[in-house]
């Protein structure tokens, strides 16, 4: 059976770093960027336009692929944003929007994904989550609610997909050296880097080699589970 892996997010960052990873091991990779086009020659791997958090642009991009005969047995749920602020000053707009993308928005490719994994009898769903699901942030109230709401979804579909083939993992990277991590003030910055045990940020490639091994076959008896990987912060 060929690997064919959709990969949200997928131009930059943890998402870029995931592409290539999975276009070492995977027959094709579709990987999904909102604005700008990466413009980057990758092997086995195609760049779509896509907004997550629109169900009609979801919807299309399934159809074109269907219609290219192509379809994805591994989905990466890795697209996300950010809209910081404090919750008693916080507007409805940046409350929806951060829900919208990182929390409706899998519903909009898994649920028909995962209806043909089941069909197939092998699939492979992996949601990114954030060490902030579990620990909380300051001034991430929305952000924290959408991630660690990914938790809740990745275990109650881990059950339904099980006797069928189809495993569904949550990975919960802590700080790693990305442009959201890198827009944050030095200073804060270098607060955050020592209270982590290991004293440093994680490598997006770091996380990357986990997704390879969870779709790998060595990985098939591990579903509904959330892996962290943080330097250790949140044991901290």
């Amino acid at each position: 059976m060929e690997k064919v892996a959709l990969v949200t997010g997928g131009s930059k960052g943890l998402g870029l770093a995931i592409v290539e990873s999975l276009s070492k091991s995977c027959d094709k990779v579709i990987a999904t960027y909102n604005k700008t086009n990466p413009k980057i020659a990758l092997p086995n791997v195609v760049f779509k336009q896509l907004d997550i958090s629109s169900k009609q642009e979801c919807d299309l991009l399934l159809s074109e692929l269907k219609e290219e005969n192509i379809f994805p047995n591994i989905l990466v749920n890795n697209a996300g944003i950010t809209q910081d602020g404090m919750f008693h000053k916080m507007d409805f707009d940046a409350w929806q929007s951060v829900i919208t993308t990182n929390l409706t928005s899998l519903f909009h490719l898994t649920q028909p994904v995962f209806k043909q994994m089941r069909e197939l009898g092998f699939g492979r769903i992996i949601n990114i989550s954030s060490v902030n699901a579990n620990k909380g942030q300051m001034g991430q109230v929305n952000y924290c609610a959408s991630k660690a709401g990914i938790q809740g979804f990745t275990k109650a579909l881990a059950l339904e997909g099980a006797a069928k083939g189809v495993t569904v993992n949550t990975i919960s990277p802590g700080y790693c050296e990305t442009d959201m991590v890198a827009a944050i003030p030095s200073d804060v910055l270098d607060k955050i880097k020592n209270s982590i045990p290991q004293k440093r940020l994680g490598q997006p490639n770091e996380v990357a080699s986990l997704v390879n091994f969870l779709v790998s076959t060595e990985a098939e008896y591990i579903t509904g589970a959330n892996l962290e990987i943080n330097g250790g912060l949140y044991s901290s």
